[in-house]
């Protein structure tokens, strides 16, 4: 790991979230890692019972960090608002890790991302060759964030087409993802939710 230029937050910050996990006696939601409170020290830094320095890792208000959290417990997905360089990826990021263990799951919005890379996408090869089947299906972030009960994180949101961001509507309203073509669809397991960022306009 030594030759990486930049581990994700859970490599990174390895040894802060065991000693968390360690000293972390209050109650967990399901499929979370750490406690609400035990993921607002992560985020905000501070020093154990047992004298152990929890590094900061968001220098600002942290009502803000508390209210992010709370949202996340509920099935309400969490909207980071805010004009670019004010550490909505950063933020999204470590909440990621902390509470499920695992920041990768990113879609990342451009004005090119279409439907697929939310709902899913389909290998060719074997929809030509099998039909459609579930060994065909190419899974997003968003479904197996589904599947396992864990974070997802969208990126630039308002970067991604109003049609595109309607997909989300059934996975956020119904915790749901249909699949027409094999008449079947996935279910959320508790833990799932979406950290989306949208870019707040200068001016």
């Amino acid at each position: 790991m030594a030759t990486i230029l930049r581990q994700h937050a859970e490599q990174l910050f390895a040894e802060e979230l065991e000693e968390l996990k360690k000293q972390d006696n209050d109650k967990s939601p399901v499929n979370w890692n750490l406690s609400p409170q035990a993921v607002v020290t992560y985020l905000m830094g501070g020093k154990l019972k047992n004298g152990f320095e929890v590094s900061p890792k968001y220098m600002g208000n942290k009502r803000l960090m508390e209210i992010s959290v709370a949202t996340l417990t509920t099935d309400r997905a969490l909207l980071l608002y805010g004009l670019p360089g004010t550490a909505k990826s950063w933020v999204s990021e470590h909440l990621a890790a902390a509470i499920s263990g695992n920041s990768t799951l990113v879609v990342q919005g451009t004005a090119g991302t279409g439907e697929e890379a939310i709902r899913y996408g389909w290998n060719y090869a074997k929809l030509l060759s099998e039909a459609p089947s579930e060994r065909a299906i190419v899974e997003t972030p968003v479904m197996r964030a589904m599947k396992d009960g864990k974070i997802a994180r969208i990126e630039e949101l308002t970067r991604i087409g109003a049609d595109v961001q309607d997909a989300l509507i059934t996975i956020l309203s119904e915790k749901s993802l249909p699949i027409p073509a094999l008449n079947t669809e996935v279910q959320s397991v508790r833990g799932f939710n979406i950290i989306k960022s949208r870019r707040q306009q200068p001016g």
